[in-house]
């Protein structure tokens, strides 16, 4: 199983051109290690205990189960879920991860006692081919004219961040480093705030399936650790504390505040809103007005303390952070709500999408939307604009299709549709210097995407391009080949099929 769950852009001239890389003594490693193992025994006693205290409660839960059964066939009518299992469902519903939080969640950590005891490969008796050198040196400087791109990767063995570098002039996209996660991410957001000083960086926060919010140097190599923490991890498995220090289950959207850097805003599915002071590490205000888990976030790019936030209660809320369980309204559509985001272009109106398909578009000052749009046939679970040119819409879904809409002047249409082969689409975000470039999350990998190539959107959107900006027709017969690829591709289930039959045929 790949999913990529999340990915953020990074802006170009932020991060280090040569980042530092982690050099461990001997103690600092055996430190960390014997600290992971600690985690990992007290997970497993956890699991153990809470698997006693299951079977002990088995013979009366199945008594309980059966009576209710039998009066629900009386009556009509059905069991309703306990609030807790449903939630849990949601999440694994939209990453398929039935499967996942199980025993490779632990094997994942228990490989850490096996890591870099060498100080270099060539140290390393398990590595065969040593470092040449010269080539890796120009990959790993970054260059003025490079963007980077977090992504958040969950695999079956293990979950991490991988950092990429893209170059537009160049073409290039490559992976420069990665760090290890010990939880299935969810949310990451970029920071250009250094909490230990009180001055710009180069830092990701990420909100996971814990209730904790994890903070990262970009500018570092081979950590094995987070700059910082945020919030603390209940003692008791499977046991939800109340506490104002901390979320109490999952982190599921995260947005840093551009005006008053220090701030960070986390939605959870604790069903609450918290806002962070970056320079103290703790929260200084809980938001509490939605009924469900909030999912998605987003603070208003030319008002300090306006936050929107959306929720599986099905609606939209906007705070005036002064105050903002008292100051705040509320927008209710027509299901859960997956993505909120400030129009860049009107600062006054804001895009919402929801588990049905669905885009609104509404003014905070109106009850109403100003239009609504049936994007797709399954959840929007990605929505951006592009950085620059105004009306250009994209989004992303659950039907596997990505799409590029015009919505100039409140009349949305369809500019172009493409399934990207990456099967279910789960995010997607505008690079913030190339207009016309997006990263898009799937299930399998991750695709950078320069949307010129498509003539269509050429033509449509040349009179919007900004200065500088060439709309050249380079990309013409590339993406004819591309499409034609794909109309003549097979999936893989189809092709191991064939092949199968061909082994058989050749045998015969």
């Amino acid at each position: 199983m790949d999913i990529i769950p999340c990915i953020k852009w990074v802006q170009r001239g932020i991060a280090k051109s040569i980042p530092d890389k982690v050099k461990l003594s001997e103690e600092e490693l055996k430190r960390i290690i014997e600290d992971t193992k600690d985690k990992i025994d007290l997970a497993n006693d956890e699991d153990d205990d809470q698997e006693e205290e299951e079977e002990e409660g088995s013979d009366m839960e199945e008594e309980v189960n059966a009576v209710n059964k039998s009066n629900a066939a009386k009556s009509g009518g059905k069991r309703k879920m306990d609030d807790d299992d449903d939630e849990e469902e949601d999440i694994e519903t939209k990453y398929d991860l039935a499967d996942y939080d199980n025993e490779d969640e632990i094997d994942m950590l228990k490989g850490i006692g096996d890591l870099t005891y060498f100080a270099s490969n060539e140290d390393d008796p398990y590595v065969t081919m040593k470092d040449e050198g010269d080539s890796d040196d120009e990959d790993f400087e970054i260059k003025a004219t490079d963007n980077l791109i977090v992504v958040a990767k969950a695999e079956k063995e293990f979950c991490c961040l991988e950092v990429y570098v893209y170059n537009e002039d160049l073409g290039n996209l490559y992976v420069h480093h990665d760090i290890l996660l010990s939880s299935f991410p969810l949310a990451v957001e970029w920071l250009n705030y250094d909490i230990g000083e009180d001055k710009p960086g180069n830092f990701v926060a990420v909100g996971s399936m814990e209730p904790v919010i994890e903070i990262w140097d970009l500018d570092l190599v081979d950590s094995v650790e987070p700059v910082a923490v945020l919030g603390t991890k209940a003692k008791s498995k499977g046991k939800k504390q109340k506490k104002s220090d901390s979320h109490t289950d999952a982190v599921l959207n995260l947005s840093w505040n551009a005006q008053v850097r220090n701030v960070l805003g986390s939605a959870s599915a604790d069903c609450t809103v918290k806002l962070w002071d970056l320079s103290e590490g703790k929260p200084v205000t809980t938001i509490t007005q939605h009924k469900d888990k909030v999912q998605c976030l987003s603070w208003c790019p030319s008002d300090s303390s306006s936050l929107l936030s959306g929720s599986f209660d099905k609606t939209v809320k906007m705070y005036d952070c002064r105050n903002p369980n008292k100051d705040f309204k509320s927008w209710t559509l027509n299901g859960e709500v997956e993505n909120v985001l400030w129009d860049r272009f009107n600062t006054t109106n804001f895009y919402a999408t929801t588990d049905k398909g669905y885009v609104f578009y509404m003014d905070q000052r109106s009850d109403k939307p100003v239009f609504t749009l049936s994007a797709h046939s399954e959840a929007v679970t990605g929505i951006c604009q592009s950085s620059s040119v105004p009306g250009l819409l994209v989004t992303t879904s659950t039907d596997k299709t990505m799409k590029i809409w015009d919505v100039q002047d409140n009349k949305p249409s369809t500019v172009l549709e493409r399934n990207l082969r990456l099967n279910q689409l789960f995010c997607v975000d505008s690079c913030p210097e190339a207009p016309f470039v997006f990263a898009v999350g799937g299930e399998k990998e991750i695709k950078v995407w320069d949307i010129r190539e498509s003539a269509t959107v050429r033509n449509h959107f040349a009179d919007r391009a900004p200065v500088g900006v060439t709309m050249e027709g380079e990309g013409d017969i590339k993406e004819e080949v591309e499409q034609a690829m794909r109309d003549m591709m097979i999936d893989k289930e189809e092709e191991e099929d064939v092949n199968t039959l061909l082994g058989e045929g050749a045998t015969a």
